[in-house]
């Protein structure tokens, strides 16, 4: 089965509609106080932690997104929900985090979002869509359409590196626990030098998809997040929506070693094994894929 242009805006508008749903829902709960679990898998306290929110969000969005699935004969992979395997036998699937970002959520701290893909057998992203709850920005992106952040275009301006910018990385809280942090550090400050900044500057914060959006919201920038052996950490879901959003605007997303991110990988939905890149600008995305290779030969 091939989805057509016209079948595709109307699976983008049914992810938008859910995103806005299960967005109003989180917001309304950022006010309260929440019970909070932990999940067995996972190794930083951000991938740990799991609230009622996340699953009464996923409820919301499953609700509206099943009628598609039996129409269209998608699969389904969502975070609070068991892998049953039919993202690897079906032509389509939708990949949702429901709730994107829930440490900062529970800290009352921005960064988190609801993040809602529609992904081919193949890995390919053909819908992204991200809807901020605090700042009510919505972002998506339909394959072959283009990007758009609150039904505006998103495109990025040429980048033209300046002495009064400063360059922003940004990355997970985590990161400060990673033997790499502190000759990252320099080397970020070394490669804004290089390319003409004023400086460098690290932001440990948020959940993946909103770090990927202020790359694109607020160029320059380059979200990273470095390989690591321990299972656990970024998944699919985390990854899936905003890699759309990035091919429709022409900005650069990859793994660290410079390669095309794998979405539907056999086996595991984790990613911890080969990190990702998200920067809007390629030479920025070729410094650091550099840097780190230096890091770790070293």
């Amino acid at each position: 089965m091939r989805l057509s242009a016209t079948e595709l805006f109307m699976l983008g508008q049914c992810a938008i509609s859910a995103a806005y749903q299960a967005g109003h829902l989180i917001a309304d709960y950022a006010q309260r106080k929440v019970s909070v679990d932990t999940k067995r898998n996972g190794g930083s306290l951000a991938a740990q932690v799991v609230t009622e929110v996340d699953h009464l969000s996923q409820e919301i969005i499953l609700q509206i997104l099943r009628p598609s699935c039996d129409r269209f004969d998608l699969a389904l992979l969502s975070e609070e929900s068991p892998d049953d395997g039919e993202r690897l036998r079906k032509d389509y699937f939708w990949c949702i985090d429901p709730l994107d970002g829930t440490l900062p959520f529970i800290e009352a701290l921005p960064g988190y979002s609801v993040s809602i893909a529609l992904l081919a057998r193949d890995g390919a992203p053909l819908i992204g869509v991200v809807y901020d709850p605090l700042t009510q920005t919505l972002f998506h992106a339909i394959t072959g359409r283009g990007a758009w952040r609150n039904r505006q275009s998103l495109t990025l301006p040429a980048t033209t590196p300046s002495a009064q910018q400063t360059l922003s990385f940004l990355t997970d809280k985590s990161f400060v626990e990673d033997p790499l942090y502190p000759a990252t550090l320099t080397a970020l400050k070394r490669i804004a030098q290089e390319l003409g900044y004023a400086g460098a500057e690290l932001k440990l914060q948020g959940g993946a998809a909103m770090n990927a959006c202020q790359v694109l919201a607020m160029p320059p920038a380059c979200y990273f997040k470095f390989p690591k052996p321990q299972i656990g950490g970024g998944s699919i879901w985390d990854y899936a929506a905003t890699s759309c959003l990035f091919r429709e605007t022409n900005a650069s997303v990859s793994d660290m070693g410079g390669k095309p991110l794998v979405l539907n990988p056999t086996g595991t939905t984790f990613m911890n094994h080969c990190g990702v890149l998200y920067c809007a600008d390629p030479a920025i995305a070729e410094k650091l894929i550099s840097v780190y290779r230096d890091l770790t030969q070293s």
